[in-house]
């Protein structure tokens, strides 16, 4: 390959006085960014897990591992904010993408992607790159085949798509299933017919498909290909060769498996010793469905494994294709692990079964009543989840499991709801020195964009066709590839049903909120160096701090599209 930037915008790495720049002569790497959903900090091998995730593990080893990266807490939001570099309500997506907001009265909450920002592979085009896309998009509201498309993929930068354009549903029958701008289903699609439908192999499938379609005709050029997983979202779908090997792993309860990855993530070095873990949810002595709970723990470890061997089939390829040096590598997750209690109700009166659907009868619903074949779908704990026709999710003590060691979930902005791993592979472009190396420096999917458009030479616009766009947010992350320390200059912000928080330096603040009234409970204070677990509140001794960063909060919620909320008594002045 030929590729060459055409200016070298990582010479910024010069204030550090190293050798390893990116000189005007150095070639693009491809980009790959990964991103799973649902899943806590400690979920993948690599970050404490049991769970066998030997690809992601070796990209850990011969890569760098971030131990302070963050999403936003929340599926649509965190997709937003990766696309873009902005911060979600900036990009037009402070909330989910189902509601009906007025996007002129509340432009943080637009429900889709606004006309105000640019997604990674809109900015790349430009600069020589191909772009590809497979799995979740779950970044606009509309998915009916009549409706407009003008925030597909396909319109906002991507040469190529398949995957589903909302946020959750079967695996083995994904609702609003795409192919470039066409609605299709695992059955009618001409290009994708496995012997057996799995989303998560689908993603991986086509994804490999794409890269050697790459290879075959614009191998001139470098490529952004962006993967999406839904692993491990409910509901608990898995393969049962995957269950089979995890099937007697979680019989010793929440507990038990909890203190195995504390343990693991003080050995790897991931956390401090001295941190308390925060509070078990669960009794795995009282629970009373206890080989149900153990079958749900099963089936989610058996998502991520599947999710592991498809980022295998996509490094394989690049190596096949002998791009695998060159290729920058993400790998991350939206938000932490999800203690929604979808599916978990006791369901005995099931209604009869339909008629099957016809082979081109489009799935819409994020959760069916009925499977294609026309069976109900089963819920609660007389039926163990795995098939077709479940839908059951793992529940909040798991939940726990999967976010120690920290306090909260998905929704909230405690560390348990946005803490998430972030591995970066790229052997051409990380110093070999630093392979294997924890970065500690405070990270968040704002700095995701601004690093692909530093190691790629692009250049971020001021706007497009007459409209303004909004500045990125982020820095890049590119000094710790030389093993030197992003300097950020401002704090990062949290705001997601009213749950807010600051992180500047080794202080946060972070408080409750309530989404139906906009109501919030006190700024807590945590000394992220000494109490990362969020276990000491020290608003009381400094309250001179919760004051300056409570305001450094309010004028970015100003600024940001935050406020005002689209709910409670707030109204536009």
């Amino acid at each position: 390959m030929h590729r060459f930037l055409p200016y070298a915008t990582a010479l910024l790495l010069l204030c550090f006085e190293t050798t390893t720049l990116y000189a005007q002569e150095k070639q693009q790497p491809n980009i790959i960014v990964i991103l799973a959903d649902d899943m806590g900090y400690s979920d993948i091998g690599c970050y404490g897990s049991e769970i066998q995730t030997p690809t992601l593990d070796g990209l850990a080893e011969s890569g760098l591992k971030f131990t302070q990266f963050y999403n936003t807490a929340r599926c649509c939001p965190t997709r937003a904010s990766l696309l873009t570099g902005l911060y979600p309500h900036q990009a037009g997506i402070g909330h989910m993408v189902t509601g009906n907001y007025d996007p002129n009265q509340f432009p943080g909450y637009h429900q889709e992607l606004n006309d105000r920002c640019q997604t990674i592979a809109e900015v790349l085009k430009p600069a020589g790159y191909t772009t590809y896309m497979t799995g979740k998009w779950h970044v606009c509201h509309n998915m009916q085949p009549d409706g407009s498309k003008h925030n597909w993929p396909l319109q906002r930068g991507f040469d190529h798509f398949y995957g589903t354009i909302t946020g959750a549903g079967s695996f083995y029958d994904p609702a609003a299933l795409c192919r470039g701008n066409t609605l299709i289903t695992p059955v009618n699609d001409p290009a994708y017919q496995p012997q057996k439908y799995y989303y998560t192999d689908a993603i991986g499938d086509n994804a490999v498909r794409f890269l050697q379609q790459h290879e075959e005709g614009s191998d001139d050029k470098p490529f952004f290909l962006y993967v999406a997983f839904t692993s491990a979202h409910w509901p608990m779908h898995a393969l049962p060769e995957d269950i089979a090997k995890y099937e007697d792993l979680y019989k010793q309860g929440y507990g038990e498996i909890r203190k195995a990855r504390f343990a693991r993530l003080k050995e790897l070095g991931l956390i401090d010793p001295k941190w308390e873990m925060s509070a078990r949810a669960g009794n795995w002595k009282k629970i009373e469905h206890k080989p149900w709970e153990i079958r749900c723990m099963a089936v989610y470890a058996a998502m991520i494994d599947r999710m592991d061997q498809n980022i295998a089939k996509i490094t394989q390829q690049l190596k096949a294709s002998d791009e695998l040096d060159n290729t920058l590598v993400f790998f991350m997750q939206d938000n932490g692990g999800c203690a929604e209690g979808v599916g978990r109700a006791s369901d005995k009166n099931l209604p009869q079964p339909r008629k099957p659907m016809g082979p081109d009868e489009l799935q819409l619903s994020v959760i069916p009543a009925f499977a294609r074949d026309g069976k109900p779908i089963r819920h609660g704990p007389e039926n163990m989840p795995g098939d077709y026709d479940t839908y059951i999710a793992y529940g909040r003590n798991w939940a726990n499991v999967s976010n120690t060691p920290f306090r909260e979930y998905k929704h909230w902005v405690h560390e348990g709801g946005i803490s998430t791993p972030l591995i970066v592979h790229w052997p051409a472009g990380i110093d070999a020195s630093q392979n294997g190396k924890l970065v500690s420096t405070p990270g968040h999917l704002i700095d995701i964009m601004a690093t692909c458009v530093d190691v790629a030479g692009a250049n971020y616009p001021q706007q497009v066709n007459g409209q303004a766009i909004t500045p990125l947010q982020g820095i890049s992350l590119a000094p710790a590839f030389a093993g030197h320390e992003p300097q950020r200059k401002t704090p990062i912000f949290w705001e997601h049903e009213a749950n807010g928080a600051v992180r500047d330096g080794k202080w946060k603040i972070v408080r409750y909120g309530k989404m139906g009234t906009g109501e919030t409970q006190p700024w807590e204070l945590h000394d992220m160096e000494a109490d990362r677990t969020e276990q000491h509140d020290l608003a009381s001794q400094h309250p001179e701090i919760v004051e300056k960063m409570a305001a450094q909060w309010d004028k970015w919620a100003h600024e940001a599209n935050v406020l005002p909320w689209p709910w409670g008594n707030q109204k536009k002045k």
